[in-house]
């Protein structure tokens, strides 16, 4: 089953208290985030290697609906702007994606350095930049550092890790509710800029 803006707006009109629930999870991860940030006396400024030029991908269907929200939200302009983007993005990704190259492109949804869905913006870019901490069932703790802006300006000593686990327990069980009462099984693996592309039915051009 493919993705498509028709089978997401189905999503969204009738999976409304779980897009409640994710808008409220959203806001935990906020705050758990500025809370350790305020530990370690970490400030997110942007950088010239900031996490929009990040490859990042993302698994959950109820995220990539979340962000349907937004999108749909933007005025028209933006969203032809947006996917005009987008498109560049994916066939500069299926190029490195062939030629075994890295990718350093900005993410389609960041103007003049601010996200244009920001309050919708995906788990793991709420979360990245601090260390952290999670308890994996199968693979025990897993732990990572901060961002290069952090490691060049906090000391690891001076706060503690965000602990992942319950934010991403709670987004397990989200995502487990939605693709039960939706019965969309299909595993998601995609990137802001693919994502935008599944909204306009423009996911396969490439």
């Amino acid at each position: 089953m493919t993705l498509t803006s028709a089978l997401l707006n189905r999503i969204l009109q009738q999976h409304t208290d779980v897009l409640r629930q994710l808008e409220a999870l959203y806001h935990a991860m906020d705050a758990a985030y500025d809370t350790v940030a305020k530990n370690y006396n970490f400030v997110c400024r942007g950088c010239a290697d900031n996490c929009c030029l990040t490859r990042f991908y993302h698994h959950t269907l109820v995220e990539v609906t979340g962000l349907l929200v937004g999108y749909r939200g933007l005025p028209e302009n933006e969203r032809t702007s947006i996917l005009e983007r987008a498109l560049v993005y994916c066939r500069a990704l299926q190029t490195s994606e062939q030629h075994d190259q890295p990718l350093k492109k900005l993410c389609p949804l960041n103007t003049d350095e601010r996200c244009l869905l920001y309050q919708q913006r995906p788990m793991i870019c709420r979360l990245h930049g601090v260390p952290h901490a999670m308890r994996h069932p199968a693979r025990g703790l897993i732990t990572g550092t901060g961002c290069h802006m952090f490691e060049a300006t906090c000391s690891q000593a001076d706060g503690h890790p965000l602990d992942r686990t319950p934010l991403y327990s709670a987004m397990a069980m989200l995502e487990k509710s939605l693709r039960r009462d939706s019965g969309i099984e299909n595993p998601v693996r995609l990137t802001i800029a693919e994502m935008i592309l599944a909204f306009e039915n423009h996911l396969d051009s490439g």
